[in-house]
């Protein structure tokens, strides 16, 4: 199994970029497709982009195309989460997650994913 831990969220003024981060565990890491989701105080999880265990291709939410990148380092056990052009509406508790099963395809339902990690905070200020 991968178990994850998110990192470099930070409070930013709108325009800004953020690189988020995610460190995952397991020798199989590189077999799992991997998501990022974001969650807004009062509102449920929302997927933001993901990424196929060899990174040949990726998905985005309609709202963040073009300003965010998802990538990954399966040498590093680590997944990326470029953030640019930052807007209010983008503050939220980030997570990301590896699917249930590995050689799976991209997905935008977290009930796909599992072993969420702990979140990284981004806030916005306009």
């Amino acid at each position: 199994q991968v178990h994850v831990a998110e990192s470099g969220g930070g409070l930013v003024q709108a325009g800004a970029s953020l690189r988020l981060s995610c460190a995952a565990s397991g020798s199989t890491f590189g077999l799992y497709t991997m998501g990022w989701f974001r969650q807004a105080p009062g509102k449920g999880r929302e997927f933001v982009a993901a990424i196929t265990g060899r990174g040949r291709s990726t998905a985005y939410v309609d709202s963040v195309k073009g300003r965010f990148t998802i990538s990954r380092d399966n040498a590093k056990n680590m997944v990326f989460l470029q953030m640019n052009s930052l807007k209010p509406e983008d503050t939220a508790i980030y997570y990301c997650a590896p699917r249930r099963e590995p050689y799976t395809a991209l997905s935008n339902r977290d009930d796909y994913y599992g072993n969420w990690g702990q979140g990284t905070q981004v806030t916005v200020s306009s």
